[in-house]
């Protein structure tokens, strides 16, 4: 049986003021969030923006959940996806990611 898949993936941006890094944190989440209802099988979109100001702390969160292990694949190669990761470019210096299967809670 297969499960939904959480994705979640941490990065850090580019930019040498702050006004340059909330440019970039701005236009990361402006462009995940518009992959809401584009790709078959994405069920959740999140996007947070990091306000701690701590330098170890990563800019922007993306916070996504899939049907399954084969949508979350799908998603990798998806046209929609592939065109967000060109238009960012560079932009992106660091990345962290973790994929988990979602437990399911059974009715007792």
């Amino acid at each position: 049986m297969s499960c939904p898949i959480k994705h979640i993936v941490m990065w850090r941006l580019r930019g040498e003021t702050a006004t340059e890094r909330q440019a970039a944190r701005t236009k990361v989440k402006t462009l995940f969030e518009g992959l809401k209802g584009r790709i078959d099988g994405l069920t959740h979109i999140e996007v947070g923006v990091d306000v701690s100001d701590v330098d170890y702390a990563c800019d922007v969160v993306l916070v996504s959940e899939f049907t399954d292990r084969a949508a979350l694949k799908a998603y990798a190669t998806h046209p929609e996806h592939l065109r967000v990761r060109e238009e960012l470019g560079d932009l992106r210096i660091g990345r962290f990611q973790v994929d988990y299967p979602v437990q399911q809670e059974t009715g007792a």
